[in-house]
């Protein structure tokens, strides 16, 4: 009776573990700024000789990126909304925006960029590690507005999609199609 009692402990504890249920629960929400390209600053000198250590930040407009893809997301395995788009910063860097998005908390939650095809329904579940995805990591928060710095070296012109993907589980939890801008 012991070895059986142990052995039920081991498996609910091995399936809390593996299942975090009580992500479903629980919300991570993020707001991060809209990103923007580092800038120089200047300064000018005040004209007090009694405060010459001390300077004024001239004001300067940051410009606005480009925005080369947008796209909205889709429900797969959990309800997910919200908009992606994919942004050029004034020094050339490129960021991945998520903006109001709205899903399902989860174990080992992932954001790539795919060249799967967004399917609805089951269907779209598991197409996207079947090509090429790049893993722009962990998904901040399942709520929220929040940024993806897009490697240098990635081609946007062969990825054409991102997903919410549950890592864990090989699942997309969300997806939106990237269309050019």
């Amino acid at each position: 009776m012991i070895p059986l009692a142990m052995l039920v402990l081991f498996v609910a504890a091995a399936g809390l573990v593996l299942f975090q249920p009580w992500r479903l629960f629980t919300d991570v929400s993020v707001d991060e700024a809209l990103p923007a390209a580092p800038s120089a600053t200047s300064a000018m000198p005040v004209d007090d000789p009694a405060a010459s250590a001390v300077s004024v930040p001239l004001a300067t407009s940051a410009p606005v990126p480009l925005v080369l893809a947008t796209g909205s997301f889709i429900s797969h395995e959990h309800g997910t909304s919200g908009r992606a788009r994919v942004l050029e910063l004034a020094d050339g860097s490129r960021v991945l925006r998520l903006d109001g998005l709205d899903t399902s908390n989860g174990p080992d939650l992932k954001v790539w960029l795919s060249d799967a095809p967004v399917l609805d329904g089951p269907d779209g579940w598991f197409v996207f590690d079947d090509g090429a995805y790049v893993d722009l990591g962990s998904l901040k928060g399942n709520k929220g507005n929040q940024n993806y710095p897009i490697p240098a070296d990635v081609d946007l012109s062969a990825l054409s999609s991102v997903t919410i993907w549950c890592d864990r589980f090989s699942v997309s939890f969300g997806a939106a199609d990237l269309t050019p801008v």
